[in-house]
Formats: C-alpha cells, sequence, structure tokens
C-alpha cells in the first residue's frame, strides 16, 4: 500500500542534464509509501547529490521521511567535498548523523595527484565532529577499479580502518566483487569495534562471517530486485540483531520503482519486504532494525 500522491517537496523536478545512462532515468519521486508502525533510520544516504536532497533541501528531505516514520539519517560523504557538506549538513538538523571518508574508487584520483595523504588528513580532522560517527564509505570495488589503482584503494580501506579505531568511530564498509578481500583486510588489520557493510551486497556465506564477527548488514533496495536472490538467501539467515536499512539515495530505488529517484522517505518500502521476506511481525522488525542503528552511531538526541 502506498499514499497516492509524492510528498510535496519532492514535486520539485529533479535537477535537469545528469549524463550518461542517468540521463534516461524518470525524474519524477515515487508516491509515498504508507507509514512504518515504528520509526527506523536510513543509515546511508547522500543528501547532496543533485537528485538526492539538492531539489529539496535537508530539512524537506528529512520531513518527508519523518512522515512515514523514518526519524533520522546518516549523511555520508565520500570524497573531500561530500565529506565537508556533511559536517555542515549534521549542524542543520538534529535528525542527521554524518560519515566521512574517502570512497574507494575516490582514493586512486587523489594518490594520482598526490594528495591521498593530504585528503586522509582532512578526512580525520572532519571526523572529529561529535555528530559524524562514522568513517565512511570506505572499503574495496573490484567493479570500477583496476590495475594500480587496486593497490591506492587497499592502502586507503587500511588507512580508513586505522582512523575509526584511534577515533571509535563505526566503520561503514563499500563493498563490491570484493568481499573475501575485504575480510582479509578487516581481519588483517583488525576491525573496529563496530562494523556495518553498506548495501550488504554478498551471499549466505558472507552473511555467515557478519554473524560470526558481529558485522552489522545494512539492507537497500535491492534487496526488492528480481535478480538479487544472493540478497534474500543471507536476510534469510542474518542475525537479527545485525541487520539495519538503508536507502543509498539517490540510488537503488527499491521495487516497483527502480529507476526513479530515491530518498529516504521511501525506506519504508524496503523495510516491507524485510519482514515479508523473513515472515516477521512488522512492527517487531522495525523495532529491532532501530535499536541495532543506535548501537551501531550512537543516539541522535
Amino acid at each position: 500500500m502506498c499514499n497516492s500522491s509524492i510528498p510535496a517537496a519532492y514535486r520539485v523536478p529533479a535537477t535537469e542534464g545528469t549524463p550518461g545512462p542517468e540521463a534516461a532515468r524518470r525524474r519524477d519521486f515515487p508516491p509515498a509509501p504508507e507509514p512504518l508502525p515504528v520509526p527506523v533510520m536510513d543509515n546511508h544516504t547522500h543528501l547532496d547529490f543533485p537528485e538526492g536532497a539538492g531539489p529539496v533541501g535537508i530539512k524537506a528531505a528529512l520531513d518527508a521521511a519523518a512522515a512515514v516514520g523514518v526519524q533520522g539519517a546518516v549523511q555520508v560523504g565520500c570524497d573531500l567535498e561530500s565529506s565537508r557538506f556533511t559536517v555542515e549538513a549534521v549542524d542543520q538538523d538534529e535528525r542527521l548523523l554524518g560519515a566521512v571518508a574517502l570512497h574507494p574508487n575516490d582514493a586512486p584520483h587523489y594518490a594520482a595527484k598526490g594528495e591521498l595523504e593530504a585528503a586522509l588528513a582532512e578526512i580525520e580532522r572532519l571526523a572529529s565532529h561529535p555528530r559524524i560517527r562514522a568513517i565512511g564509505e570506505t572499503g574495496l570495488d573490484f567493479y570500477r577499479t583496476e590495475g594500480e589503482g587496486l593497490r591506492h584503494q587497499e592502502y586507503s580501506f587500511r588507512r580508513h580502518i586505522d582512523i575509526a579505531k584511534r577515533l571509535d568511530l563505526t566503520l561503514q564498509i563499500h563493498d563490491r566483487d570484493a568481499h573475501s578481500d575485504v575480510v582479509r583486510v578487516l581481519r588483517e588489520e583488525g576491525a573496529p569495534e563496530r562494523v556495518v557493510f553498506h548495501c550488504f551486497s554478498g551471499d549466505e556465506d558472507l552473511a555467515a562471517t557478519c554473524n560470526n564477527q558481529g558485522w552489522w548488514m545494512s539492507f537497500a533496495g535491492t534487496l526488492t530486485f528480481k535478480n538479487a536472490a544472493n540478497l534474500r538467501g543471507a536476510l534469510s539467515i542474518a542475525d537479527r540483531q545485525l541487520i539495519m536499512v538503508e536507502t543509498d539515495a539517490p540510488f537503488l530505488t527499491p521495487h516497483p520503482h527502480r529507476g526513479r529517484p530515491n530518498a529516504s522517505y521511501m525506506v519504508p518500502y524496503t523495510v516491507r519486504a524485510m519482514a515479508e521476506l523473513t515472515g516477521s511481525d512488522l512492527a517487531g522488525l522495525c523495532t529491532a532494525i532501530g535499536e541495532n542503528t543506535v548501537r551501531a552511531y550512537g543516539s541522535w538526541t
């Protein structure tokens, strides 16, 4: 079930002129889902992206989310510019916490310019803000990076792990086509106390590893895609105390609205899919997700 209309703020068209394949996406936002019976948080979103809160602003984006039971979000940086934005954003609304990092696909670009060490130092400075609760998104991505870039990517990942441990922050991991190597690096470096696999993309084997290590698995709209049998299998065995939900907005919009821009107010679509797939009571699942998220990032208040 869903409401009959798009939240008022999101009736503003998304930014025109998006390059590449994204230009073909439908630019209108989907209708709002029915509110959740118990509030949850979107633990990974990009409010600075043009199709994110860009058209509506941070307050309006969080108001739309709150109206359907999404009471807070984690704004995530993936380069210096977006990490600086994140530090500014968390001071604008108490419903927002932040994560800062160099995305694994960006680290090689900083290295190529001889700027990786300076960039990592700035990430550490930005992470000292009290409402920055995570180092992320960092990790490994074997889909978009190859060759010499992989060496810089792994080095950057190890440095982010070190920062998270020294500052006692949660580590938010980006893992694309690199499951075994991500786990290898975490074990070699010694994982921080709190680790979240953002947009969990593994299978039952990785879920079992996360269960054993106490690492959180954050599920996004990809769980609802027809070709995501691996994610549904992983969710089926995931420890209930280790699951969270996210949008990765403005990307990964859940079925039946795949291809349209995503936003935090669409979290309920994914949560309802999680409840249906696991045979869980919706209110009970929401309660567990909310408690897990606070354990991972601390209180929003």
